[in-house]
C-alpha cells in the first residue's frame, strides 16, 4: 500500500474526491494522466526557455531550439530509430497517420492498387485509408480475427499480394488489447513490395518498441497516452521514404528557399513540420520518455544541511536524504527500489567517497556511470566499477546549489543521453551547460544522486 500511495502521489490530479471517494482513474486507453516531473518540466520550459525554434539567434530561441531537438533525439533513442531525422513531431497519432495517407499515399497509391488493414482498427487507422482508396480508385481489404480475438494471419497471407501497396495495422488494439505481429506483417508486406504502417498508440505506453527490429516503414503514436502532454505525437518514417514524400502542409519553417513562383523544401524532418510546433509538448514527451528509459524520473538530493535539502526540493529534487539522520546507502537503495544510483553528482567537490559505498549503490547492475570531481578521484578505481562502454562524467556544481544547476541538470538528464568524447573523462558543470545540443546523444542517463561532500559511510 505504501508503494501504491507513492505512485498516486506522483499524479496531482488524483489528489481529489469524486462522489465522496478518492478519485480512481481507469480511462488510460483514452488518455493518461501526467506525473509531477512532466508537469514540472512543462512549467520549467515556459518559465525559463520559451521561444520559437529554428528562427532566432537570441538566448531563449537557442535554448528552446536545443530543448526541441534534444526531445527529438530522446524519441529516437526511445523507439530506436536509426537517426533523429526519422522522427517527425505531429499533433498526435491521428495526425501522423493522416500525414502518411496525404503524402506517401497520394504519391504512390493508384487505381487498381490494394490497401490492407484489419477489421479491428481504430477509426484513426481506418478512415484515412478508406478515403484514400475512394479518391484513388483503390481497393480496401480487411483482415479478420480468429475466435480468440487475434489477427487471422492465414487470411493476411491470402490478402497481401503483389497488388498490395500498403498495409496498415495497429501494433496493439484499443479495444481487444491484442498485440499484432508487426515484424511478421512487415516481412510479409515487403515480400510483395508493399509498405507497412503501424499504429502504435496503444503499444508505445506498454511495451518496448524497436522500429528497426520491427522493420516498420512508418510507426505512429501519441504522447497523451504515454503520460505526456496532449497535442503532441510522433511519426517515425524510414529516411528514404520521408525524403521522397511531398510536404504535408505549407508555410513557415518547412521551406528551403522561397521565390515568387517556386519554392524548395527543408530537409527531413522539418519538411513535415510547418509553422510553430508544439514545442513544450515535445519537451514534455521527452521528459516522460527519459523517465521510462531510465525507470524513473528521479533526482535525489543528499546533504547534512536542511536548508540545502529544502532548496534542492524547491528546485526539482524528487527525494531528499538527510545524512545526519539516515544511512545514505540504505536510503538510496530504498528510494530506487534496490537499483541504486546511476550517476553520482557532487554539489561542492567530493573529497572522499568510499569505494564500498559506491559499490553498494551500484548493486542491481543498473550503474551506467559515476560522476565525481576529477581532481579528487583515481580514475582507474571508478573504471573498475563501470561497464567498459560507458562514460564517466565529472560534474562540479560549485560551492552551493545555485538556482540554475538542478533544472539544467534535469534538462540534460531528460534529454536522455550524454555522448562526450570518452578520451576526456571529466567535464566541469560549466562545460556541460555550454555544450552544443548536438553532443547530447548516445548514452542513457538514469537516476541522479546529488551527494553530500562531507558524507562518510557509517557517520
Amino acid at each position: 500500500m505504501e508503494t501504491f500511495s507513492k505512485l498516486r502521489a506522483d499524479f496531482p490530479i488524483l489528489d481529489q474526491e469524486v462522489n465522496g471517494e478518492p478519485l480512481v482513474y481507469l480511462d488510460n486507453a483514452a488518455t493518461a494522466q501526467r506525473p509531477t516531473p512532466v508537469l514540472k518540466q512543462l512549467m520549467h520550459f515556459y518559465q525559463t526557455d520559451n521561444a520559437n525554434v529554428h528562427r532566432g539567434v537570441h538566448t531563449l530561441a537557442e535554448r528552446a531550439t536545443a530543448d526541441y531537438e534534444a526531445a527529438r533525439r530522446t524519441v529516437q533513442a526511445f523507439i530506436n530509430a536509426a537517426k533523429p531525422e526519422e522522427v517527425v513531431f505531429t499533433k498526435g497519432c491521428t495526425d501522423a497517420l493522416n500525414l502518411v495517407a496525404a503524402t506517401y499515399g497520394e504519391a504512390n497509391i493508384e487505381a487498381g492498387d490494394e490497401i490492407v488493414i484489419s477489421i479491428a482498427e481504430h477509426h484513426s487507422n481506418l478512415i484515412p485509408w478508406q478515403q484514400l482508396a475512394k479518391k484513388k480508385g483503390a481497393t480496401l481489404k480487411y483482415i479478420g480475427l480468429t475466435d480468440e480475438g487475434e489477427l487471422d494471419m492465414a487470411q493476411a497471407r491470402e490478402l497481401i499480394t503483389d497488388k498490395t501497396k500498403l498495409v496498415a495495422i495497429a501494433h496493439a488494439t484499443n479495444v481487444l488489447g491484442t498485440v499484432n505481429p508487426i515484424k511478421e506483417l512487415a516481412e510479409l508486406a515487403h515480400a510483395h513490395g508493399a509498405v507497412l504502417v503501424a499504429d502504435g498508440a496503444q503499444a508505445v505506453p506498454h511495451m518496448p518498441v524497436d522500429v528497426q527490429d520491427l522493420d516498420a516503414d512508418f510507426y505512429a503514436f501519441s504522447g497523451h497516452k504515454l503520460m505526456a502532454p496532449t497535442g503532441i505525437g510522433v511519426l517515425y518514417g524510414k529516411a528514404a521514404l520521408l525524403e521522397a514524400m511531398p510536404p504535408y502542409q505549407y508555410g513557415g519553417e518547412m521551406i528551403g528557399e522561397v521565390h515568387r513562383q517556386e519554392s524548395t523544401w527543408a530537409p527531413i524532418p522539418y519538411k513535415f513540420e510547418a509553422g510553430t510546433q508544439n514545442i513544450a509538448g515535445a519537451v514534455g514527451l521527452a521528459a516522460m520518455m527519459a523517465g521510462k528509459i531510465s525507470g524513473c524520473l528521479k533526482v535525489i538530493a543528499v546533504d547534512r544541511m536542511p536548508e540545502r535539502l529544502a532548496l534542492a526540493k524547491e528546485l526539482g529534487a524528487t527525494d531528499t536524504v538527510d545524512t545526519t539522520k539516515e544511512d545514505m546507502v540504505k536510503a538510496i537503495q530504498d528510494l530506487t527500489d534496490g537499483k541504486g544510483a546511476d550517476y553520482i553528482v557532487d554539489t561542492t567537490g567530493v573529497t572522499k567517497v568510499e569505494e564500498d559505498a559506491v559499490a553498494a549503490l551500484a548493486q542491481g547492475g543498473t550503474l551506467a556511470a559515476i560522476a565525481v570531481t576529477a581532481n579528487h578521484i583515481d580514475i582507474n578505481t571508478w573504471d573498475d566499477l563501470c561497464p567498459a562502454d560507458k562514460t564517466i562524467v565529472g560534474v562540479n556544481m560549485g560551492d552551493s546549489i545555485p538556482q540554475v544547476d538542478i533544472p539544467r541538470l534535469i534538462k540534460f538528464y531528460q534529454a536522455g543521453q550524454f555522448d562526450f568524447d570518452k578520451t576526456e573523462k571529466f567535464y566541469s558543470f560549466a562545460q556541460i551547460n555550454e555544450a552544443n545540443a548536438d553532443s547530447v546523444s548516445g548514452k542513457t542517463i538514469k537516476p541522479v544522486l546529488i551527494i553530500d561532500p562531507d558524507y562518510e559511510p557509517g557517520k
